[in-house]
């Protein structure tokens, strides 16, 4: 049902005849539960943006595993409001939930409200919720409301035992699980397509020795697959199946597609002191889930030398988003005629403006109090932090103009700029606000902009 139908007082699992006299322009759609499922795992599929751990969770649910992976969208909030954005532009009502537990998670999704869970405070945020959220069958439920228990925070705080020798392990279960006494294992989906390759020991594996060991494995027959397919590497998700069912993931990107077996070895293990392996890992699985076209090329005598090695490992250790390099805008406002962009971006084919810019621009411009003898003459002298600067050369005006559908005193439309050097020989990038004509243009205000 949706909202619509909900509002009207129907329910699941309401007979026909009951719904249409409610609702007597009911519109019915005959259920096709192997297409829904099948949406649900291509929907599940679509969530490995944001991380490879991930399942489907009965017919209307997935599990999303993003232990490790936050930070890639801007931490645990901004993730989960992108991904509440992107499923609202697909057409679909979603709630979501991010808690320390996959069963705590499951509750507040279903039974609470879209929220993050601080670590360590998943039990207090269940203590309210209705035992139905504990995935109990209906008759466990009914059981518990006679006894008189209607919130989960009541079950935690009796004992196990008698609840065990009333009711059965399985409410037991469900309460380790939400709280993380018990582990629960998502399987996480790889689409049948998807290039990988998977490992499985005879002893566990413990020691990082080993585990580099068996990435080296891993990811020589996974480039000779992608070889074969013409195809090479942008993402890579490494998957560590423990002991005790528990999966952790490990992901690394490479600014260019790339089957160098040595180079992604090095990226992966520069990262596998995130992985805590406890009580050893029996299995391992390497993913491709994102493969571009890669073809062999010639190498000349005077090819320019390849720095993505160097941008993928930079990348790895410091973030993707702390790796880029700046290029022209088409404005002559200084703030907006540069933007940061991936390093091995394709040019954009806009030329650098010219005449002498600094190196450094001060956001927001620093006001400044400064002395000039005519308003189109240079400072003969300005004071920035206290500190008193005595001009000894000077060039200018340069007059810029904003962009004329953007031109108001806000954006600071016109503005006088001055190359001036101090008798300490400090270059200093000066500007003087407004044409000294229209008042809305300034009030012939001195600002800092940027230091040679």
């Amino acid at each position: 049902m949706n909202p619509a139908a909900q509002a009207l007082g129907l329910c699941a699992g309401m007979a026909l005849a009951h719904a249409t006299a409610l609702a007597p322009g009911l519109v019915v759609i005959e259920a096709d539960p192997d297409a829904e499922q099948a949406a649900l795992v291509r929907l599940a599929t679509w969530c490995h943006r944001v991380t490879p751990l991930t399942a489907t969770d009965g017919a209307d649910g997935l599990w999303l595993d993003v232990t490790g992976c936050a930070h890639l969208s801007g931490g645990e909030a901004p993730m989960l409001d992108a991904l509440a954005a992107d499923l609202t532009t697909m057409g679909l009502h979603a709630r979501l939930a991010l808690a320390d537990t996959p069963g705590a998670a499951h509750a507040l999704a279903r039974h609470g409200a879209t929220c993050v869970v601080p670590p360590g405070e998943h039990r207090a945020a269940l203590d309210r919720l209705p035992t139905r959220a504990l995935r109990l069958h209906a008759g466990a439920v009914a059981t518990l409301r006679r006894l008189g228990f209607d919130t989960i925070g009541a079950l935690l705080r009796v004992p196990r035992a008698p609840l065990s020798r009333r009711l059965g392990p399985d409410v037991c279960r469900r309460l380790d699980q939400a709280t993380g006494a018990t582990p629960e294992p998502i399987v996480p989906i790889v689409p049948a397509e998807t290039l990988q390759h998977r490992l499985c020991f005879v002893e566990p594996l413990l020691t990082a020795e080993a585990l580099g060991t068996a990435i080296t494995h891993l990811l020589e027959p996974l480039c000779t697959r992608m070889e074969q397919a013409g195809q090479g590497a942008r993402r890579l998700d490494l998957l560590f199946e423990r002991v005790d069912g528990a999966v952790q993931a490990l992901r690394i990107g490479t600014a260019r597609p790339s089957r160098d077996a040595p180079h992604l070895a090095r990226l992966l293990l520069e990262r596998l002191d995130t992985i805590d392996p406890g009580l050893g890992i029996e299995a391992m699985r390497l993913i491709a889930p994102l493969a571009e076209p890669l073809r062999w090329v010639q190498r000349g005598a005077h090819e320019t030398a390849d720095v993505s090695a160097l941008v993928d490992r930079l990348s790895n250790r410091l973030g993707a988003e702390q790796v880029y390099r700046v290029e022209p805008v088409e404005s002559d406002v200084p703030e907006r005629s540069v933007r940061r962009v991936p390093a091995l971006a394709a040019p954009a084919g806009v030329s650098w403006p010219t005449g002498a810019r600094p190196a450094r621009l001060l956001t927001p411009p620093r006001p400044i109090e400064a002395l000039a003898l005519l308003p189109d003459q240079p400072p003969v002298a300005f004071t920035w932090r206290k500190h008193r600067h005595r001009i000894r050369r000077a060039d200018g005006p340069e007059r810029i103009y904003g962009e004329w559908w953007r031109r108001d005193a806000e954006t600071h439309a016109v503005r006088d700029y001055f190359q001036v050097e101090d008798e300490d020989g400090q270059r200093f990038w000066l500007f003087r606000q407004g044409d000294g004509v229209d008042p809305q243009t300034g009030g012939l205000s001195w600002y800092l902009h940027g230091l040679f």
